[in-house]
C-alpha cells in the first residue's frame, strides 16, 4: 500500500492526514506540535509513506527538520499558490490535511524550497537586520515629523543621524519634547548597534562565492544586498529560466489578460519579498549613481510613476543577476539595459 500525507500546521497543534491511492482517509488525527509525539504517531506507516505535505506557515521550521532527520521524504507546500486549487476540495473534507495528500498524490502540489537548515540561519539573521532597518528608518521619520509638527521647519535625515541626548537638550526647549526626541535617538543607537553585529556574524559564518564576487559587478549591488540575494536565491539551478526567477522576485506583473480584457490579477504575495525589496533597493542606488540607468529609468518615468518606473529597473537588474548566478559572469549594463 502507498501512502501520501498531509499535516495541517497550525500554533500549538497539527493535523496529521494520511490517505491511499483512492484518497481513502488511512489514519487522522489531531495532534500537540511536539516532535517526539509527531513522529510517534507516523512511525506505524513510515515504510508505506511516499510523501509527506506541510504547509510553509511561519513556523514550520521545527517539524520540517524533524521529519527530514527521520527519513521522510518532505514536500513544502506553497501556500499562497495552492489556493488556485481549491475548486478540488471535497465538501465533506473536514481537514486541510487530507486536501494536501491529495494534491501531491495528483502530482498538482505547488512546492516551496527547503532551504539547508544552516544556510537558513545565516539567511535569517539578514532577515532580521532588515526589519531592523526599516524600524531604524521609520525612528528617523518620526523624529523629522516631531521637528516639523512642533518647530515649524523640518531636519534632513542625516541630521537626525547625528543627533545625541546632549544635542537634543541644546536645540528643544520644551521638556517633554526634548523627552520624546531623545527617547528615539536612544532605540535608533540600540538599532544601530543590533544591525552592525547581525551584519558581523552574516560576514563570518558565510564564505565568499564566485557568485557573491560576481554580484558586486552589477550597479546598484554592495555587500550586504550581495549577500541577501544570494542567500534568498538558494541554488539558481532550482528555476528553469530567467522568467521563472524575475517572477519569484516578484518582479513580474501578475495581470491576466485574454483577447485585450483583463481578467483578474494573481496572488501578490507569491515569490520572494525579500528578494523584492532587495532588488528595488539596488534599482534605487542604481538609478541614483549609475547614467544608463538613470536615462533607462527617466525614460520610463516620462511613461508611468516613479514607482513603477522602479520596479521596470529592479526587473531588468533580477534578470540580469539571473544570468550572472548561472553563468559566473561579469555585469554587462548596455545588454542588461539595451
Amino acid at each position: 500500500m502507498t501512502l501520501y500525507g498531509g499535516i495541517d500546521l497550525h500554533s500549538n497543534n497539527n493535523v496529521v492526514a494520511l490517505t491511499d491511492e483512492s484518497d481513502r482517509v488511512v489514519y487522522r488525527k489531531r495532534l500537540a506540535n511536539d516532535v517526539e509525539t509527531v513522529l510517534a504517531a507516523l512511525a506505524p506507516y513510515q515504510a508505506a509513506i511516499t510523501g509527506l505535505v506541510v504547509e510553509s506557515t511561519y513556523n514550520w521550521y521545527w517539524l520540517v527538520d524533524a521529519l527530514l532527520e527521520a527519513g521522510y521524504r518532505l514536500h513544502l507546500a506553497n501556500t499562497a499558490a495552492i489556493v488556485q486549487y481549491s475548486g478540488l476540495k471535497y465538501s465533506d473534507d473536514d481537514s486541510d490535511a487530507a486536501w494536501l495528500a491529495k494534491l501531491l498524490r495528483l502530482g498538482l502540489l505547488p512546492e516551496g524550497y527547503i532551504y539547508p537548515k544552516a544556510e537558513r540561519a545565516v539567511r535569517d539573521l539578514l532577515r532580521r537586520r532588515l526589519r531592523l532597518v526599516q524600524q531604524h528608518t521609520g525612528n528617523i521619520l518620526a523624529v523629522q515629523n516631531l521637528f516639523s509638527r512642533n518647530r515649524g521647519r523640518s531636519i534632513s535625515a542625516n541630521a537626525v543621524r547625528r543627533l545625541t541626548p546632549e544635542s537634543v537638550a541644546e536645540l528643544v526647549a520644551d521638556p517633554n519634547l526634548a523627552l520624546a526626541i531623545q527617547s528615539t535617538v536612544l532605540a535608533m543607537r540600540g538599532q544601530q548597534a543590533a544591525i552592525e553585529l547581525l551584519e558581523r556574524e552574516a560576514w563570518r559564518q558565510t564564505k565568499e562565492t564566485p557568485a557573491w564576487r560576481a554580484l558586486l559587478t552589477v550597479s546598484g549591488i554592495g555587500r550586504i544586498l550581495g549577500l541577501t540575494i544570494v542567500l534568498e536565491t538558494g541554488p539558481i539551478e532550482r528555476f528553469a529560466g530567467v522568467g521563472n526567477y524575475a517572477s519569484y522576485c516578484r518582479c513580474v506583473s501578475s495581470t491576466h489578460v485574454s483577447i485585450g480584457k483583463q481578467k483578474g490579477k494573481g496572488n501578490t504575495k507569491n515569490g520572494n519579498k525579500y528578494l523584492a525589496w532587495a532588488y528595488v533597493e539596488a534599482a534605487n542606488f542604481a538609478v541614483r549613481y549609475n547614467p544608463q540607468i538613470k536615462r533607462y529609468y527617466q525614460r520610463k518615468r516620462a511613461k508611468t510613476k516613479g514607482v513603477v518606473a522602479i520596479k521596470a529597473v529592479a526587473h531588468k537588474l533580477a534578470r540580469a543577476c539571473y544570468h550572472i548566478l548561472r553563468d559566473g559572469s561579469a555585469f554587462d549594463v548596455n545588454r542588461a539595459f539595451a
